[in-house]
């Protein structure tokens, strides 16, 4: 029997309440946790540097193309600043980044149940949840840093774009603490599913 272990951080409320609603009455939560919004933040900074003199650049630009003074958005040379707007738009949301990062990492919740490992994420479109089975992992993949915390990949997916260009996508739980004994329990629950099977809808087992 595995033991349920739940993180020290404190899950919000109404977090813990999406997820019990999305889990089944008979499946307990053997781990629960959160990404560590601070390390979210700070993945960011290589963006807001990029973005520092990107959005110099497009105002100096829109300067430039009013004669650096007010511009008067008449006729066509005084509509030509409006061509800067975009850029000076995109470079504000590369320096936000670390606010919306934050955002979506104190929004983000990863489970552990008796059968499988859960993601629960928050998006534009609602509230997404991505499940694995704990008998279908192949290698999971664990990253520890010196306190402990890191990133356990549960899922690798290669695709390609429109363009042919070939894109890889690593699925996990990143930024948690005790990654290792995170590991362990998920190792356990598989083990405990291999030697115990579970009944199907029927009533017999699978």
């Amino acid at each position: 029997m595995v033991e349920p272990v739940f993180d020290h951080w404190t899950l919000p409320a109404a977090l813990r309440a999406e997820v019990e609603r999305e889990l089944a009455g008979d499946e307990p939560i053997v781990w629960l946790g959160q990404p560590d919004a601070r390390r979210a933040t700070l993945r960011t900074w290589p963006i807001v540097a990029f973005a520092v003199p990107w959005t110099g650049f497009a105002v100096f630009w829109i300067a430039g193309a009013a004669g650096f003074k007010m511009p008067t958005f008449q006729g066509g040379a005084g509509l030509l600043p409006l061509f800067g707007v975009p850029f000076v738009l995109i470079g504000l949301a590369m320096l936000t980044s670390p606010l919306w990062s934050r955002r979506s990492a104190r929004r983000t919740v990863y489970a552990i149940t008796d059968r499988r490992a859960v993601i629960f994420e928050r998006t534009r479109r609602g509230r997404r949840v991505r499940s694995f089975p704990v008998t279908g992992f192949g290698q999971v993949t664990r990253t520890e840093r010196a306190d402990g915390s890191g990133d356990l990949i549960l899922h690798v997916r290669t695709r390609k774009d429109a363009d042919g260009d070939r894109h890889v996508e690593r699925v996990g739980f990143y930024g948690i603490p005790k990654v290792r004994e995170v590991e362990r329990l998920l190792r356990d629950v598989e083990e405990l599913n291999r030697t115990i099977p579970r009944p199907d809808a029927s009533g017999a087992p699978a």
